[in-house]
């Protein structure tokens, strides 16, 4: 049996013991890239012994982070066997009807899970999803709103709060802030004067004065801070909002200019063409990715390759987690920033598919390797090895990789 702390022991209390047997909810929010999923993985890795269940929402059509969370037997532990996804728009607007009736779907299997933890899009305002548990009589009678955590990036939130929108179109991110009942300054690792935090502190407290604001690199934070809070005050939210329970009709109206460019399909990638790919992009359109994530299978790897990104902070690479042996080996990426090209977009990513045809070389097959010095002689020892087509020893010895098929990387023997 775990060891629990005072502080701990606590929280698990309050969070499994509210009144009337109602079921705590946790609303994770925040902008585009700022560490919501990673926070959310730490949430259910932690030693706490709580369940959950997880409402996940894309902008966009296809779901990248199920088949992240979905990969990993340590947190499948802690998770309800269904990761619900309210696909294909914000969940604080167009499919906010969905919301309801996955709350309520989830209730008929309250046994499995202590507590539900919500991810909204990154382009969601919080007002509308905290509504829900406040006006609709049937889910104000089996759910109890804990908290709002607010999670933004330390690197770029002034950036985002400065944003110009047209008229009419709200800020996102300064909803965000302004209904936080606790904000994660997070990657605070990449900003390297105390002043320049300072400064970004203050703008939050500018617009939200009250809610505590702690530091955190890659979203890492005791999980008795944002569980069993008991955070979220109404009385706080009327103060600024006072229309905040009357006007629940409202629209909100998102920048047209921001779209979401999605992509799923069966099949393989050449690891390769698709890092020249994503290279090309960031330095061309970086300023205009708000986030861009991603799952891939590639030929020759077992690991599921996962990358992410904000605009021209890029991070990827294999994972641990392999590829199930009875599942579909396939591929989703999400695009979502400013004055996208998503035909473009689509048709370079589906560039990057391995086509199923034969190698111009098998194995024993004399060839030349491009290498920094020129073309070396040598022989192929194997096809399609840690996502490369060729496998090459070097007549001197040498190991490497062919990463394409093509005469510019790999040639027949002169």
């Amino acid at each position: 049996m775990a060891a629990y702390s005072t502080t701990e022991e606590a929280a698990i209390r309050k969070y499994k013991d509210l009144p009337d047997g109602k079921v705590p909810v946790t609303v994770l929010t925040g902008f585009l890239g700022s560490g919501k999923t990673t926070l959310l993985n730490h949430l259910l890795s932690e030693n706490h012994g709580l369940r959950f269940a997880i409402i996940e929402n894309e902008f966009g059509e296809v779901g990248i982070d199920e088949k992240i969370l979905g990969g990993d037997d340590k947190l499948k532990e802690n998770i309800d066997e269904e990761v619900i996804e309210v696909m294909n728009g914000c969940i604080c607007c167009t499919v906010r009807g969905d919301l309801v009736e996955a709350l309520k779907r989830l209730h008929t299997k309250i046994a499995k899970f202590d507590g539900v933890i919500i991810e909204t899009t990154g382009l969601a305002d919080p007002a509308p999803v905290a509504q829900t548990f406040l006006i609709d009589p049937e889910i104000e009678k089996l759910y109890e709103l804990d908290a709002i955590v607010t999670v933004v990036d330390a690197k770029h939130l002034i950036l985002r709060l400065d944003d110009e929108k047209p008229e009419g179109v709200e800020n996102e991110a300064q909803e965000q802030l302004a209904f936080a009942d606790i904000v994660l300054l997070n990657k605070v690792d990449l900003v390297e004067e105390e002043e320049e935090l300072k400064k970004v502190e203050k703008r939050i407290r500018d617009i939200n004065p009250n809610a505590p604001i702690m530091r955190t690199s890659h979203s890492k934070i005791d999980w008795h801070q944002l569980l069993g809070v008991g955070a979220f005050d109404i009385s706080r939210v009327l103060e600024f909002e006072p229309d905040f329970l009357t006007n629940v009709d409202a629209e909100h109206e998102h920048d047209n200019s921001v779209t979401s460019c999605s992509v799923k399909f069966e099949g393989e990638l050449l690891t390769q063409a698709l890092q020249e790919f994503i290279s090309e992009l960031i330095m061309t359109k970086g300023a205009d990715l708000f986030r861009y994530k991603g799952v891939f299978a590639c030929k020759g790897m077992e690991r599921k390759f996962i990358f992410q990104g904000v605009g021209m902070l890029f991070s990827g690479g294999f994972s641990p987690i392999r590829w199930g042996e009875n599942e579909t080996r396939e591929s989703r990426f999400v695009f979502i920033g400013r004055n996208l090209d998503m035909k473009e977009l689509q048709a370079r990513v589906m560039a990057c598919k391995v086509e199923e045809q034969v190698l111009r070389f098998k194995v024993g097959d004399l060839v030349e390797a491009r290498m920094g010095s020129g073309w070396e002689p040598g022989k192929v020892i194997k096809v399609w090895d840690s996502g490369n087509p060729y496998r090459i020893q070097l007549d001197e010895g040498t190991c490497v990789w062919g990463p394409k098929d093509e005469d510019v990387y790999v040639r027949a023997r002169q």
